[in-house]
Order: structure tokens, then sequence, then C-alpha cells
């Protein structure tokens, strides 16, 4: 992580947390599997559900992770350690209940089946945990869905934003969390209530579906990661400005002017940053006049000026010949499927069903 290249943050949170998805496992396998119960036993009783403080650390951690990625600049607050406060209460009760005891009183508790002579409390403190959990997940999905969102006010090219494997990873970990959920309650069935769950086949196959979940998140973290074009805080906090003032109308003139004689859409990798260093003003002020006075994003504003170029192009005669993919070009897409989505939305029709018509048009009225 430390050689990786990219955001240092985004690093060191991935790797605290893959060291989280490490001592899972790792605690499963001291509580659970035999041989490594017994060296355990053997080396020191603290062993025993120790690691399983990592339960409460990876969510929170994944989570920051997420955001390191999607804002640019980001850094940590004061109030994201609140996120880490279920973890600083647990780790006081396990230190109460379970490390300061005698050894000898923890090897007696150790000899029995750990499941079943579980306390209450501590079942309560798993469905907890697990609830916890799954909260974070659903956090991760907000953040994913508004920056898919905000991206749209800020670059006017989506084809390198690929949120596919991140969603994925998402969604997969919580679905684990559901289902982590339900190992939970199936053990107070089981050893409360007396109604029997297979809790250990949902268990072990959870730990199957997160041994692939890590080797994708690795996967993508290595090769996937740099696909993110960090949005700004600031620009997310403009749409919640409620000290709305009315814009300068020569300013408005300016950008349209602007727009329509030096056609910088035309540059297919243009930004909101680019335009607004080109206009000489803040990407936030720009960015609050396209929302507020065009009602569009910095996307769909862009490109509207390159459907227009692209009507053009395909009603001029000695573009007759030349195919949708260099009018698309010529147009400042890098996209034929945003080319022909936005295409229709706006006009009607297709591209190619649009320059057809024109033509036909043009026949008839000569004839």
């Amino acid at each position: 992580m430390t050689l990786k290249k990219g955001k240092k943050l985004s690093n060191y949170l991935l790797a605290a947390f893959l060291l989280t998805q490490a001592a899972i496992p790792l605690d499963n396998l001291i509580n659970f599997g035999e041989a490594f119960r017994l060296v355990a036993l053997e080396y020191s009783p603290n062993l025993f559900f120790t690691f399983g403080l990592a339960y409460w650390l990876e969510a929170p951690l994944l989570l920051l992770y997420i955001r390191s990625l999607i804002y640019r600049d980001y850094k940590l607050a004061k109030m994201d350690l609140l996120y880490f406060a279920p973890f600083v209460l647990f780790a006081i009760y396990f230190a109460n209940t379970w490390l300061m005891l005698d050894d000898q009183v923890k090897l007696a508790a150790l000899l029995g089946n750990s499941i079943e002579e579980t306390p209450s409390v501590d079942r309560v403190l798993h469905i907890i945990r697990e609830s916890l959990r799954f909260g974070f997940g659903v956090l991760c999905l907000i953040e994913l869905h508004r920056y898919q969102n905000q991206i749209k006010n800020e670059v006017a090219f989506l084809e390198d934003v690929d949120l596919t494997w991140l969603k994925v990873l998402v969604v997969g970990f919580l679905v684990i969390r559901i289902d982590a959920i339900f190992v939970a309650l199936a053990i107070i069935f089981s050893y409360e209530i007396g109604i029997l769950v297979d809790h250990e086949t949902l268990g072990l196959t959870s730990n199957y579906v997160v041994m692939f979940l890590i080797t994708g998140l690795i996967f993508f973290s290595a090769g996937y990661s740099s696909i993110f074009k960090g949005i700004d805080t600031e620009l997310v906090n403009e749409k919640h400005d409620e000290n709305l003032t009315p814009f300068d109308a020569e300013q408005i003139a300016q950008i349209e002017r602007y727009m329509l004689e030096q056609k910088p859409y035309l540059n297919h990798l243009l930004t909101l940053e680019n335009l607004a260093n080109q206009l000489d003003i803040s990407s936030r002020h720009l960015s609050s006049i396209i929302n507020r006075h065009f009602e569009k994003n910095f996307f769909e504003f862009i490109n509207l000026y390159r459907i227009e170029e692209s009507k053009s192009l395909l009603t001029t005669a000695q573009n007759k010949k030349m195919t949708m993919l260099d009018i698309m070009d010529l147009a400042g897409f890098n996209s034929k499927a945003t080319f022909n989505t936005f295409f229709k939305k706006l006009v009607g029709v297709t591209p190619t069903q649009f320059r057809k018509d024109y033509w036909q048009s043009q026949n008839q009225d000569e004839s």
C-alpha cells in the first residue's frame, strides 16, 4: 500500500480495512478451528475473541475509504472519529468482561461450547454489531449515489467513470452483513428459544463469499481506483446554499457568447474547472450559474452544445458521406452511447434518422 500510487490516505485506509479482513477469519479460526484452537489455548487465552474487535472496525474503514476516493483532497475530520465510537465502547466492555479476567477463569470458560454458553448480552451485542455494519454499508451506497450525481456537475464525459466494480463490492459486503444478521438471529433461535437453525452453514457460506469480495477489492484497488475523478465538496454544498442571489446578466451573456464563439465543448476532456479557468471565474460560481440559471448539470450543459454542433455537421452537404463516428468526434463526444442517447433525448430521433429525414426533405423541396 505504501508503494502504490494514488492518494496516500486512500492507501492507508484500504490497508487498514484489509488488515481487519485478515483479523476476522483469524478470529473464526481461533474460536472454531480445531487445530488453531488448541494452539491458541497453549499460547494465551487472550487470543480468543480479541481479533473479533476487527468486526467493529471494518465497516467504518470501508466507508472512509470510499469517501477518500470520491472526494477531492479528502481529509479525515474530527467528526469521523464518531464512526469508531461503537468500537471504543465495545473494546472497553471486552476488556472488562474478558481481558482483565484471570487466565484460569478464561481457560475454564473456553473448555465448554463457546456458542452455547455465550451470555445473552453478548448475543444482543452481536446483533447490534451486525446491524451497525449493515448501516455503514447503506451509507457506502448513498455516497456512491451522491458521487454519481455530482460528477455530472464537474465533467462532460463519463466514459472513464465506471462505478460497476465498487458497486458490486459494496453491495456484496452489504449482502454479507445481512447474512451476518441472520446468523446472529439463528444463534438466538437455536440456543435461547430452542428452535434449531443451521447457522454454521450460513456463516461458512459468507466466509467464502467474503474471500471472493476481498480478492475483487484488491484487484479493483490495484487497477481501477484511479478512475475516480474526485468531486469537490464545495460544489456539493453549493446546491444547498440558501443565500441565493441573482446572477450578473452580463456574466451570463459572456458565458453564452464564449460557448458559441470559442466552442470549448469541442474539447473531448472538458471539465468544469477547465471551463471556469477559460472564463476567469471560480468553478463554484460557474457550477451555480449552470445549475440555477441554465437549470442543467455540467454534463447536460456541455452535451447540449455538442448536440447542436452535431446537428449542424449532419446538415452540411460536404459531410453527407461522413460516418457517425466522425460526426461524433468532431462534435466533441468521445462515447457513441452518450452521443446517441443525448441526441435522441433532445431531438427525438437517432442521429442516423435525423440525417436521413433532413436530406429527404431537402430533396423534396428541390424537386
